[in-house]
Protein backbone atom coordinates (compact mmCIF):
# COMPACT_ATOMS: atom_id res chain seq x y z
CA UNK A 1 0.00 0.00 0.00
CA UNK A 2 2.95 2.54 0.56
CA UNK A 3 4.59 1.77 -2.55
CA UNK A 4 0.98 2.02 -4.28
CA UNK A 5 0.56 5.56 -2.56
CA UNK A 6 3.46 6.95 -3.36
CA UNK A 7 3.39 5.84 -6.61
CA UNK A 8 0.55 7.85 -7.11
CA UNK A 9 1.76 10.44 -5.70
CA UNK A 10 4.57 10.69 -8.12
CA UNK A 11 1.97 10.33 -11.19
CA UNK A 12 0.43 13.20 -9.83
CA UNK A 13 2.87 15.42 -9.02
CA UNK A 14 1.48 17.76 -6.82
CA UNK A 15 -0.16 19.24 -9.74
CA UNK A 16 -3.59 18.23 -11.47
CA UNK A 17 -4.91 18.92 -14.97
CA UNK A 18 -8.43 19.22 -13.64
CA UNK A 19 -10.74 22.78 -13.09
CA UNK A 20 -9.44 24.80 -10.44
CA UNK A 21 -12.34 26.57 -8.54
CA UNK A 22 -11.65 29.36 -5.60
CA UNK A 23 -12.38 28.03 -2.44
CA UNK A 24 -14.07 29.59 0.34
CA UNK A 25 -12.97 27.72 3.20
CA UNK A 26 -10.89 29.50 5.37
CA UNK A 27 -8.38 28.59 8.21
CA UNK A 28 -6.23 30.16 11.10
CA UNK A 29 -2.56 29.64 9.75
CA UNK A 30 0.95 30.79 10.52
CA UNK A 31 1.89 32.22 7.14
CA UNK A 32 5.49 33.11 6.05
CA UNK A 33 6.60 36.91 4.99
CA UNK A 34 5.53 38.24 1.98
CA UNK A 35 6.52 36.07 -1.32
CA UNK A 36 8.19 37.57 -4.13
CA UNK A 37 5.75 39.67 -6.28
CA UNK A 38 6.27 37.01 -8.87
CA UNK A 39 5.07 34.59 -7.00
CA UNK A 40 1.27 33.15 -6.84
CA UNK A 41 -0.25 35.03 -3.88
CA UNK A 42 -1.52 33.01 -0.73
CA UNK A 43 -5.44 33.38 -0.62
CA UNK A 44 -7.05 35.51 1.50
CA UNK A 45 -9.23 32.65 2.31
CA UNK A 46 -6.26 31.14 4.81
CA UNK A 47 -5.95 34.83 6.60
CA UNK A 48 -9.65 34.36 8.63
CA UNK A 49 -9.63 33.07 11.47
CA UNK A 50 -11.37 29.00 12.05
CA UNK A 51 -9.68 27.87 15.00
CA UNK A 52 -11.09 24.88 17.73
CA UNK A 53 -8.88 23.42 20.30
CA UNK A 54 -8.14 19.91 19.09
CA UNK A 55 -8.87 20.53 15.95
CA UNK A 56 -7.28 21.60 12.37
CA UNK A 57 -4.18 23.52 12.67
CA UNK A 58 -4.58 23.63 16.75
CA UNK A 59 -0.35 23.61 17.92
CA UNK A 60 -1.24 22.77 21.51
CA UNK A 61 -2.40 19.34 20.78
CA UNK A 62 -1.28 18.45 17.63
CA UNK A 63 1.66 15.90 16.98
CA UNK A 64 2.10 16.57 13.52
CA UNK A 65 3.58 19.51 11.20
CA UNK A 66 2.96 20.02 8.01
CA UNK A 67 4.84 22.46 5.62
CA UNK A 68 3.35 23.19 2.58
CA UNK A 69 6.02 24.50 0.26
CA UNK A 70 4.69 26.38 -2.86
CA UNK A 71 6.09 25.00 -5.90
CA UNK A 72 7.37 25.32 -8.33
CA UNK A 73 8.82 28.56 -7.54
CA UNK A 74 11.84 30.46 -6.67
CA UNK A 75 14.02 29.66 -4.02
CA UNK A 76 13.19 29.62 -1.16
CA UNK A 77 10.03 28.90 -1.90
CA UNK A 78 6.68 30.06 -0.12
CA UNK A 79 5.77 28.03 2.51
CA UNK A 80 2.75 27.94 5.39
CA UNK A 81 3.20 25.40 8.94
CA UNK A 82 -0.21 23.46 9.58
CA UNK A 83 -0.46 22.03 13.00
CA UNK A 84 -2.38 18.53 12.20
CA UNK A 85 -2.80 15.66 14.32
CA UNK A 86 -2.15 12.35 12.87
CA UNK A 87 -5.27 10.35 13.40
CA UNK A 88 -7.02 12.08 11.35
CA UNK A 89 -4.52 12.68 8.62
CA UNK A 90 -4.44 8.62 8.48
CA UNK A 91 -7.89 9.42 6.74
CA UNK A 92 -5.36 9.82 3.78
CA UNK A 93 -3.82 6.89 2.66
CA UNK A 94 -0.29 8.52 1.53
CA UNK A 95 -0.61 10.45 4.71
CA UNK A 96 -1.48 6.69 6.54
CA UNK A 97 2.25 5.57 4.38
CA UNK A 98 3.98 8.40 5.90
CA UNK A 99 3.05 8.20 9.49
CA UNK A 100 3.48 4.48 9.44
CA UNK A 101 6.69 2.94 11.47
CA UNK A 102 8.62 2.28 8.46
CA UNK A 103 8.52 5.76 7.46
CA UNK A 104 7.84 8.05 10.56
CA UNK A 105 11.25 6.86 12.04
CA UNK A 106 13.36 7.95 9.39
CA UNK A 107 11.20 11.78 9.58
CA UNK A 108 12.54 14.62 11.73
CA UNK A 109 10.71 16.34 14.07
CA UNK A 110 9.82 19.61 14.55
CA UNK A 111 11.55 22.18 16.89
CA UNK A 112 12.85 18.85 19.02
CA UNK A 113 9.23 18.00 20.22
CA UNK A 114 7.28 15.63 19.84
CA UNK A 115 5.58 16.56 16.42
CA UNK A 116 6.62 15.28 13.75
CA UNK A 117 7.55 17.15 10.66
CA UNK A 118 6.21 16.04 6.74
CA UNK A 119 6.68 18.55 3.99
CA UNK A 120 4.75 18.67 0.50
CA UNK A 121 5.18 20.38 -2.38
CA UNK A 122 2.20 22.22 -3.49
CA UNK A 123 1.18 24.41 -6.56
CA UNK A 124 -1.09 26.37 -4.64
CA UNK A 125 -1.98 26.38 -0.77
CA UNK A 126 -5.91 26.97 -0.91
CA UNK A 127 -7.21 23.19 -2.44
CA UNK A 128 -4.85 21.32 -0.60
CA UNK A 129 -5.48 23.18 2.79
CA UNK A 130 -9.64 22.88 2.28
CA UNK A 131 -8.88 19.20 1.76
CA UNK A 132 -6.63 18.50 5.36
CA UNK A 133 -9.19 20.63 6.92
CA UNK A 134 -11.73 17.82 5.51
CA UNK A 135 -10.04 15.16 7.28
CA UNK A 136 -11.13 16.79 10.66
CA UNK A 137 -15.19 16.58 9.00
CA UNK A 138 -17.43 13.76 8.91
CA UNK A 139 -19.39 15.29 6.74
CA UNK A 140 -18.73 17.14 3.47
CA UNK A 141 -21.93 18.25 2.50
CA UNK A 142 -21.57 22.07 3.30
CA UNK A 143 -17.80 21.43 1.40
CA UNK A 144 -19.51 20.62 -1.99
CA UNK A 145 -21.91 23.34 -3.31
CA UNK A 146 -21.04 22.66 -7.06
CA UNK A 147 -19.67 21.02 -9.73
CA UNK A 148 -16.39 23.33 -9.54
CA UNK A 149 -16.34 22.91 -5.63
CA UNK A 150 -16.11 19.21 -6.31
CA UNK A 151 -13.31 19.18 -9.17
CA UNK A 152 -11.77 21.16 -6.91
CA UNK A 153 -11.45 19.19 -4.16
CA UNK A 154 -11.47 16.23 -6.12
CA UNK A 155 -7.39 16.87 -7.23
CA UNK A 156 -6.54 17.14 -4.19
CA UNK A 157 -8.55 13.97 -2.96
CA UNK A 158 -7.20 11.74 -5.62
CA UNK A 159 -3.36 12.76 -5.26
CA UNK A 160 -3.68 12.29 -1.10
CA UNK A 161 -5.36 9.06 -1.92
CA UNK A 162 -8.59 10.55 0.58
CA UNK A 163 -10.92 7.73 -0.23
CA UNK A 164 -14.18 9.33 1.53
CA UNK A 165 -13.76 12.75 0.18
CA UNK A 166 -12.88 10.90 -3.27
CA UNK A 167 -16.52 9.14 -3.19
CA UNK A 168 -18.08 12.11 -2.08
CA UNK A 169 -16.85 14.29 -5.24
CA UNK A 170 -18.03 11.44 -7.37
CA UNK A 171 -21.15 11.37 -6.03
CA UNK A 172 -21.81 14.91 -5.96
CA UNK A 173 -20.77 15.15 -10.09
CA UNK A 174 -22.60 12.06 -10.96
CA UNK A 175 -25.67 13.49 -9.89
CA UNK A 176 -25.36 17.11 -10.81
CA UNK A 177 -25.76 18.92 -14.46
CA UNK A 178 -21.97 19.86 -16.24
CA UNK A 179 -20.90 22.13 -18.21
CA UNK A 180 -18.80 21.52 -20.94
CA UNK A 181 -15.72 22.88 -19.40
CA UNK A 182 -16.58 20.73 -16.51
CA UNK A 183 -17.39 17.62 -18.53
CA UNK A 184 -13.69 18.16 -19.90
CA UNK A 185 -12.33 18.11 -16.46
CA UNK A 186 -14.04 15.08 -14.97
CA UNK A 187 -12.53 13.64 -18.44
CA UNK A 188 -9.54 14.06 -16.97
CA UNK A 189 -10.38 13.02 -13.59
CA UNK A 190 -11.52 9.54 -14.83
CA UNK A 191 -8.06 7.51 -15.35
CA UNK A 192 -7.13 8.84 -11.64
CA UNK A 193 -10.69 6.92 -10.45
CA UNK A 194 -11.05 3.20 -9.28
CA UNK A 195 -12.73 1.16 -12.01
CA UNK A 196 -16.12 1.42 -9.78
CA UNK A 197 -15.99 5.40 -9.35
CA UNK A 198 -14.96 5.89 -12.92
CA UNK A 199 -17.73 3.38 -14.22
CA UNK A 200 -20.06 5.65 -12.60
CA UNK A 201 -19.17 9.07 -14.20
CA UNK A 202 -18.27 7.33 -17.59
CA UNK A 203 -22.13 6.01 -17.68
CA UNK A 204 -22.65 9.42 -18.68
CA UNK A 205 -20.14 10.02 -21.23
CA UNK A 206 -19.72 6.40 -23.12
CA UNK A 207 -23.29 4.88 -23.61
CA UNK A 208 -23.15 1.12 -23.93
CA UNK A 209 -22.33 -0.12 -27.31
CA UNK A 210 -20.46 2.99 -28.29
CA UNK A 211 -20.10 1.86 -31.28
CA UNK A 212 -23.53 1.44 -32.88
CA UNK A 213 -24.98 4.02 -30.16
CA UNK A 214 -25.21 7.02 -32.05
CA UNK A 215 -25.84 5.90 -35.68
CA UNK A 216 -28.56 4.34 -33.52
CA UNK A 217 -29.89 7.44 -31.69
CA UNK A 218 -29.52 9.09 -35.00
CA UNK A 219 -31.57 6.50 -36.80
CA UNK A 220 -34.11 6.81 -33.99
CA UNK A 221 -34.54 10.83 -34.92
CA UNK A 222 -35.25 10.67 -38.47
CA UNK A 223 -37.87 7.91 -38.12
CA UNK A 224 -39.62 10.12 -35.73
CA UNK A 225 -39.29 13.21 -37.74
CA UNK A 226 -40.99 11.34 -40.61
CA UNK A 227 -43.19 8.97 -38.12
CA UNK A 228 -45.26 12.24 -36.82
CA UNK A 229 -48.21 14.12 -37.84
CA UNK A 230 -48.73 17.43 -39.33
CA UNK A 231 -47.91 20.27 -37.95
CA UNK A 232 -46.11 18.90 -35.02
CA UNK A 233 -43.87 17.26 -37.42
CA UNK A 234 -42.57 20.11 -39.38
CA UNK A 235 -40.84 21.66 -36.42
CA UNK A 236 -39.24 18.08 -35.50
CA UNK A 237 -38.34 17.59 -38.79
CA UNK A 238 -36.55 21.32 -38.78
CA UNK A 239 -34.74 20.18 -35.84
CA UNK A 240 -33.29 17.01 -36.88
CA UNK A 241 -32.28 18.56 -39.85
CA UNK A 242 -29.88 20.33 -38.01
CA UNK A 243 -28.85 17.64 -36.09
CA UNK A 244 -27.62 15.83 -39.14
CA UNK A 245 -25.73 18.89 -40.04
CA UNK A 246 -24.02 19.38 -37.33
CA UNK A 247 -23.60 15.56 -37.22
CA UNK A 248 -19.59 14.92 -37.22
CA UNK A 249 -19.30 11.90 -38.96
CA UNK A 250 -21.00 12.35 -42.47
CA UNK A 251 -20.31 8.02 -42.66
CA UNK A 252 -22.73 7.33 -39.88
CA UNK A 253 -25.63 9.81 -41.57
CA UNK A 254 -24.84 8.30 -45.08
CA UNK A 255 -25.43 4.83 -43.31
CA UNK A 256 -28.72 6.00 -41.64
CA UNK A 257 -30.22 8.45 -44.08
CA UNK A 258 -29.52 5.16 -46.79
CA UNK A 259 -31.58 3.14 -44.63
CA UNK A 260 -34.26 5.40 -44.32
CA UNK A 261 -34.57 6.02 -47.95
CA UNK A 262 -34.59 2.91 -48.91
CA UNK A 263 -37.41 1.98 -46.09
CA UNK A 264 -39.60 4.87 -47.06
CA UNK A 265 -39.21 4.39 -50.85
CA UNK A 266 -40.65 0.85 -50.26
CA UNK A 267 -43.34 1.99 -48.47
CA UNK A 268 -44.53 3.88 -51.19
CA UNK A 269 -44.29 0.93 -53.63
CA UNK A 270 -46.13 -0.85 -51.53
CA UNK A 271 -49.18 1.28 -50.50
CA UNK A 272 -48.89 2.16 -54.99
CA UNK A 273 -49.06 -2.01 -55.35
CA UNK A 274 -51.82 -2.13 -52.94
CA UNK A 275 -53.56 0.65 -55.19
CA UNK A 276 -53.15 -0.76 -58.46
CA UNK A 277 -53.71 -4.20 -57.53
CA UNK A 278 -56.01 -4.32 -54.67
CA UNK A 279 -57.33 -6.94 -52.49
CA UNK A 280 -60.28 -8.19 -54.53
CA UNK A 281 -62.39 -9.54 -51.32
CA UNK A 282 -64.99 -7.69 -49.89
CA UNK A 283 -67.57 -5.35 -51.50
CA UNK A 284 -66.82 -2.29 -53.91
CA UNK A 285 -67.40 0.38 -51.73
CA UNK A 286 -64.77 -1.00 -49.27
CA UNK A 287 -62.52 -1.59 -51.92
CA UNK A 288 -62.93 1.87 -52.76
CA UNK A 289 -62.50 3.30 -49.57
CA UNK A 290 -58.85 0.72 -49.03
CA UNK A 291 -57.87 2.54 -52.26
CA UNK A 292 -58.43 5.91 -51.10
CA UNK A 293 -56.23 5.11 -47.69
CA UNK A 294 -53.98 4.14 -49.95
CA UNK A 295 -53.18 6.86 -52.16
CA UNK A 296 -53.25 9.14 -49.27
CA UNK A 297 -50.88 7.15 -47.13
CA UNK A 298 -48.43 7.34 -50.39
CA UNK A 299 -49.22 11.08 -50.55
CA UNK A 300 -47.81 11.02 -46.92
CA UNK A 301 -45.03 8.95 -47.47
CA UNK A 302 -43.79 10.12 -50.40
CA UNK A 303 -43.81 13.55 -48.73
CA UNK A 304 -41.29 11.53 -45.80
CA UNK A 305 -39.26 10.42 -49.21
CA UNK A 306 -38.88 13.82 -50.44
CA UNK A 307 -37.32 15.56 -46.91
CA UNK A 308 -35.17 12.21 -46.72
CA UNK A 309 -34.16 12.90 -50.29
CA UNK A 310 -33.36 16.90 -49.96
CA UNK A 311 -31.46 15.55 -46.91
CA UNK A 312 -29.50 13.37 -48.46
CA UNK A 313 -28.46 16.45 -51.07
CA UNK A 314 -28.26 18.70 -48.45
CA UNK A 315 -25.49 16.91 -46.33
CA UNK A 316 -23.72 15.63 -49.81
CA UNK A 317 -24.51 11.88 -49.52
CA UNK A 318 -27.38 11.40 -52.07
CA UNK A 319 -25.01 8.46 -54.33
CA UNK A 320 -26.67 5.36 -53.31
CA UNK A 321 -29.94 6.94 -53.41
CA UNK A 322 -29.17 8.43 -56.79
CA UNK A 323 -28.48 4.75 -58.36
CA UNK A 324 -31.64 3.57 -56.37
CA UNK A 325 -33.66 6.47 -58.25
CA UNK A 326 -32.22 5.35 -61.21
CA UNK A 327 -32.91 0.89 -60.90
CA UNK A 328 -37.07 2.18 -60.73
CA UNK A 329 -38.32 1.52 -63.93
CA UNK A 330 -40.92 -0.96 -63.04
CA UNK A 331 -42.09 1.86 -60.28
CA UNK A 332 -41.84 4.88 -62.87
CA UNK A 333 -43.88 2.83 -65.70
CA UNK A 334 -46.65 2.42 -62.67
CA UNK A 335 -46.24 6.23 -61.83
CA UNK A 336 -46.49 6.98 -65.30
CA UNK A 337 -49.97 4.83 -65.80
CA UNK A 338 -51.04 6.36 -62.41
CA UNK A 339 -50.83 9.97 -63.42
CA UNK A 340 -52.37 9.07 -66.68
CA UNK A 341 -55.93 8.13 -64.93
CA UNK A 342 -58.45 10.82 -63.64
CA UNK A 343 -59.28 8.71 -60.69
CA UNK A 344 -55.70 8.12 -59.41
CA UNK A 345 -54.86 12.39 -59.70
CA UNK A 346 -58.42 13.54 -58.35
CA UNK A 347 -57.68 11.24 -55.04
CA UNK A 348 -53.79 11.93 -55.18
CA UNK A 349 -53.00 15.27 -56.91
CA UNK A 350 -49.94 16.18 -54.80
CA UNK A 351 -48.09 12.70 -55.88
CA UNK A 352 -46.87 13.51 -59.00
CA UNK A 353 -45.11 16.94 -57.73
CA UNK A 354 -43.58 14.67 -54.97
CA UNK A 355 -42.09 12.03 -57.19
CA UNK A 356 -40.78 14.55 -59.55
CA UNK A 357 -39.11 16.70 -56.50
CA UNK A 358 -37.37 13.21 -55.27
CA UNK A 359 -36.68 13.03 -59.09
CA UNK A 360 -35.56 16.68 -59.69
CA UNK A 361 -33.59 16.90 -56.28
CA UNK A 362 -31.49 13.56 -57.66
CA UNK A 363 -30.73 14.92 -61.01
CA UNK A 364 -30.00 18.36 -60.04
CA UNK A 365 -27.32 16.41 -57.85
CA UNK A 366 -25.75 14.49 -60.73
CA UNK A 367 -25.54 17.53 -63.01
CA UNK A 368 -24.25 19.54 -60.03
CA UNK A 369 -21.35 16.91 -59.66
CA UNK A 370 -22.31 16.43 -56.46
CA UNK A 371 -23.08 13.07 -56.59
CA UNK A 372 -20.52 11.23 -59.65
CA UNK A 373 -23.13 8.94 -61.32
CA UNK A 374 -21.77 5.85 -64.00
CA UNK A 375 -23.07 6.28 -67.19
CA UNK A 376 -25.29 3.75 -67.16
CA UNK A 377 -27.59 5.10 -64.03
CA UNK A 378 -27.36 8.74 -65.56
CA UNK A 379 -28.61 6.95 -68.52
CA UNK A 380 -31.66 5.01 -66.60
CA UNK A 381 -32.44 8.41 -64.81
CA UNK A 382 -33.12 10.42 -67.69
CA UNK A 383 -35.15 7.31 -70.07
CA UNK A 384 -37.06 5.96 -66.82
CA UNK A 385 -38.12 9.31 -65.38
CA UNK A 386 -38.60 11.75 -68.73
CA UNK A 387 -42.03 9.47 -69.66
CA UNK A 388 -43.29 10.40 -65.98
CA UNK A 389 -42.67 13.72 -66.40
CA UNK A 390 -43.92 14.11 -69.62
CA UNK A 391 -47.46 12.55 -68.93
CA UNK A 392 -47.14 14.96 -65.87
CA UNK A 393 -47.00 18.00 -68.26
CA UNK A 394 -49.44 16.31 -70.88
CA UNK A 395 -52.06 15.81 -68.04
CA UNK A 396 -52.30 18.36 -65.69
CA UNK A 397 -54.16 21.75 -67.06
CA UNK A 398 -53.67 24.21 -66.61
CA UNK A 399 -50.12 23.96 -64.75
CA UNK A 400 -49.94 25.48 -61.67
CA UNK A 401 -47.55 27.87 -61.92
CA UNK A 402 -45.20 26.50 -58.77
CA UNK A 403 -45.75 22.80 -61.19
CA UNK A 404 -44.31 24.95 -64.02
CA UNK A 405 -41.70 25.80 -62.73
CA UNK A 406 -40.42 22.16 -61.37
CA UNK A 407 -41.27 20.69 -64.69
CA UNK A 408 -39.09 23.24 -66.48
CA UNK A 409 -36.40 22.91 -64.32
CA UNK A 410 -36.42 19.09 -64.64
CA UNK A 411 -36.34 19.60 -68.28
CA UNK A 412 -33.08 21.41 -68.08
CA UNK A 413 -31.56 19.02 -65.65
CA UNK A 414 -32.79 15.96 -68.09
CA UNK A 415 -31.13 18.13 -70.91
CA UNK A 416 -28.11 18.57 -68.99
CA UNK A 417 -27.87 15.12 -68.24
CA UNK A 418 -28.21 13.93 -71.89
CA UNK A 419 -25.76 16.39 -72.81
CA UNK A 420 -22.99 13.99 -70.73
CA UNK A 421 -24.43 10.52 -72.82
CA UNK A 422 -23.01 8.92 -75.95
CA UNK A 423 -23.82 10.85 -78.74
CA UNK A 424 -26.03 7.32 -79.49
CA UNK A 425 -27.86 7.33 -76.19
CA UNK A 426 -28.43 11.69 -76.46
CA UNK A 427 -30.16 10.92 -79.90
CA UNK A 428 -32.71 8.82 -79.17
CA UNK A 429 -33.59 10.89 -75.35
CA UNK A 430 -33.49 14.13 -77.33
CA UNK A 431 -36.12 13.09 -79.56
CA UNK A 432 -38.38 11.99 -76.78
CA UNK A 433 -37.72 15.52 -75.43
CA UNK A 434 -39.61 17.19 -78.63
CA UNK A 435 -42.57 17.67 -76.29
CA UNK A 436 -40.57 20.28 -74.21
CA UNK A 437 -41.33 22.85 -77.41
CA UNK A 438 -43.74 25.35 -77.11
CA UNK A 439 -45.36 27.71 -80.30
CA UNK A 440 -42.90 29.82 -78.86
CA UNK A 441 -39.22 29.10 -79.72
CA UNK A 442 -38.42 31.70 -77.16
CA UNK A 443 -40.14 30.00 -74.06
CA UNK A 444 -37.78 26.70 -74.42
CA UNK A 445 -34.22 27.96 -74.90
CA UNK A 446 -33.00 25.19 -72.87
CA UNK A 447 -34.24 22.78 -75.60
CA UNK A 448 -32.59 24.69 -78.63
CA UNK A 449 -29.40 24.51 -77.08
CA UNK A 450 -29.79 20.87 -76.46
CA UNK A 451 -30.34 20.12 -80.12
CA UNK A 452 -27.58 22.44 -80.94
CA UNK A 453 -24.72 21.18 -78.46
CA UNK A 454 -26.17 17.63 -80.26
CA UNK A 455 -25.56 19.56 -83.67
CA UNK A 456 -22.32 20.69 -82.87
CA UNK A 457 -21.01 17.97 -81.65
CA UNK A 458 -22.11 15.51 -84.95
CA UNK A 459 -20.78 17.93 -87.59
CA UNK A 460 -17.37 18.17 -85.69
CA UNK A 461 -17.41 14.66 -86.07
CA UNK A 462 -18.44 14.42 -89.56
CA UNK A 463 -15.77 17.19 -90.27
CA UNK A 464 -13.09 14.72 -88.81
CA UNK A 465 -14.34 11.73 -90.96
CA UNK A 466 -14.25 13.80 -93.99
CA UNK A 467 -10.55 15.59 -92.64
CA UNK A 468 -9.56 11.58 -92.74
Amino acid sequence: MQSGALKKRQRLGGSTNLTRISSSSSANLSLPSSPPSDDPPVSSALLRPDFRPGGFNDPSSSDVLLRLHLHPSRSPAPSIDLHLHSSPLRRSRYFSALLSDRWSKGTSSAGGGDSLLLNLNVPAFDAHVSVLRLLYSPDFSGAIASPSDALFLLSVAIELLFDDLIGACVRYLEAVPWTEEEERAVLSAVPFLSPDESAVLLARLTPDGADDAAEEMLQGLVHAAIGGTEPKVATVKAFVARVLRDFSSRDTVRRVLVRVFVSSLAKVKELLEAYWRPDVRGDRDELEAKQRLNLHSAVAKGRHLLWVVERMVELGVAEEAVEEWSEQGAFAADLEKGFRDDAFRNIAPGLPTIMMRCTCRLANAVTAGEVLAARQVRLNLVKDWLPVLKVCRDNVSPIPSGQKLLYQELEETFLRIISTLPMSDAQKLLQECLTFSTRNVEDCPHLVLAFNTWFRRANRSKSNEDST
